[in-house]
């Protein structure tokens, strides 16, 4: 293979900030991933990035939107939804206590996933969600 060609394949999406776009996340997530041993785990992933940037950022307004990228290769599953800003804080994954009503979410994330990583991104964030593949060389779990 030449060395700078990549196996990596990547996908994009951006959705409206309705709260029934979480769904079509889910789904899209779901037919990319479709055989894949780690897509429930990346359709959850999706569905509480999706949810948390319509119920707490400007993407869920009415003009508001959200980004998805979905990068695939023999290593990893990368995960990643921009929001349109307007939180009073960045997104953050930490240990709610066991009666908490809220703030679960990227918790739960973080457990799922073997990395989060938040950035600031354009007045919003990107919350990017990494699966790590079991893939040995030359396999393509996904």
């Amino acid at each position: 293979m030449h060395e700078y060609t990549s196996s990596a394949r990547v996908w994009g999406l951006t959705c409206p900030g309705f709260p029934e776009e979480v769904s079509r996340a889910r789904r899209w997530t779901r037919d990319i991933l479709r055989g894949c041993p780690l897509a429930e785990d990346a359709e959850l992933i999706v569905s509480e990035l999706s949810a948390n940037a319509i119920l707490h950022t400007a993407s869920g307004l009415e003009s508001g939107r959200f980004h998805l990228a979905l990068a695939v290769s023999p290593q990893v599953i990368a995960l990643s939804v921009t929001d349109d800003g307007g939180a009073p804080t960045a997104p953050k994954v930490e240990d709610q206590a066991d009666d908490a009503e809220h703030g679960r979410g990227l918790g739960m994330v973080g457990v799922i996933a073997h990395r989060v990583v938040v950035h600031d991104s354009n007045g919003g964030h990107t919350v990017t969600a990494e699966l790590f593949t079991d893939a040995r060389r030359g396999e393509h779990p996904c």
